[in-house]
């Protein structure tokens, strides 16, 4: 029996605008994620995702973040994002993300500090068996999109269960230049970007809610690699 090739999904988050929204397809991403979380510097509303996601041609799946949303909040907004996947990002119970009666993400925040106890990826997958996937983030202040990475080497990879391995999402901290090392050691799903394709302010720092065509290309063709890597003959 022949195994299918590895392709890693790609999913860019934090989107605010049509041009990026464009460039984002263009790029080749698999889905798009909208911020509707009101703290985050790359929120928008319901209704702007909406927008945004009329824009999305077949096959590329918009997906809503939610960060302790109410779940009238949530149902309200995901009405009118019909096609959309929820992602809950804060700190939702497995009970208040299946009331939402939605497909959804759960994010896993992943402790960095030195001396933080340790995270059991297969307690927490077991606690949600009804997410689609299971996002690995950073446990950073803000709820994501810190663009701090995690130890990629705290767990065992390659032994865990295919209910697990097959719902992994890796994030936290991605860009061109380490996606394919994370590919190749997690060998995820799918993998996550949002500050870490965003443009350069003149501080040196992303732009928060505004990417770079050049960083998505650039990032989409690194995960490429570490695909053709994976894929390779051994």
């Amino acid at each position: 029996m022949t195994t299918a090739p590895h392709r890693t999904r790609i999913k860019i988050c934090g989107l605010t605008r049509e041009d990026d929204v464009d460039a984002a397809v263009h790029a080749g991403a698999d889905a798009i994620g909208f911020v509707l979380y009101p703290k985050s510097p790359r929120c928008v509303s319901a209704q702007r995702a909406a927008e945004l996601t009329k824009r999305l041609p077949a096959f590329v799946t918009p997906v809503l973040l939610f960060v302790n949303e109410t779940t009238p909040n949530v149902v309200a907004s995901l009405s009118i994002n019909t096609s959309a996947v929820a992602q809950f990002h804060g700190d939702e119970s497995p009970e208040t993300c299946a009331a939402a009666g939605h497909r959804h993400m759960r994010a896993a925040r992943i402790p960095t500090a030195p001396g933080a106890p340790g995270f059991d990826l297969l307690e927490y997958a077991a606690r949600y068996p009804l997410a689609h996937a299971i996002l690995l983030d950073a446990l950073v202040d803000g709820f994501g999109g810190g663009g701090k990475t995690f130890d990629w080497t705290a767990f065992n990879w390659s032994q865990l269960p295919p209910s697990v391995s097959s719902r992994l999402v890796l994030s936290g901290g991605l860009d061109a230049a380490n996606v394919t090392d994370g590919i190749l050691t997690v060998c995820p799903w799918a993998v996550d970007v949002s500050s870490g394709v965003e443009l350069t302010g003149p501080d040196g720092k992303p732009v928060k809610g505004r990417k770079d065509p050049d960083k998505m290309a650039q990032f989409v063709a690194a995960v490429r690699a570490a695909d053709a890597q994976l894929n390779s003959p051994r």
